[in-house]
């Protein structure tokens, strides 16, 4: 049996309603609440694009929050790709 990864990171963008929403600093909240590092940023076309990395479970966790996403927001689609983990992130924070 393989081992599994110690930290597992992916790139995530959440289509919908989610921008004017809190969806950023709600992201954050959620992703520190799950030792994650990243970064979330807005993106001009009115999606919320995510980096994210961290132990797997917690990952995948992070990912079908994103699925929901804060009260306020209408989350249509999360569309996430697996990345290589960025040893250079220590922390979650917004990206402009």
């Amino acid at each position: 049996m393989p081992a599994m990864p110690a930290v597992k990171a992916i790139r995530a963008m959440v289509t919908g309603r989610v921008q004017g929403v809190g969806f950023r600093y709600t992201t954050i909240s959620e992703a520190q609440q799950r030792n994650l590092t990243g970064w979330v940023r807005n993106l001009p076309a009115g999606d919320v694009e995510v980096l994210a990395q961290g132990p797997p479970a917690a990952v995948d966790d992070f990912v079908a929050w994103l699925a929901i996403g804060p009260r306020l927001a209408s989350v249509v689609n999360v569309e996430v790709t697996p990345v290589e983990p960025d040893a250079g992130l220590a922390t979650f924070q917004v990206r402009f």
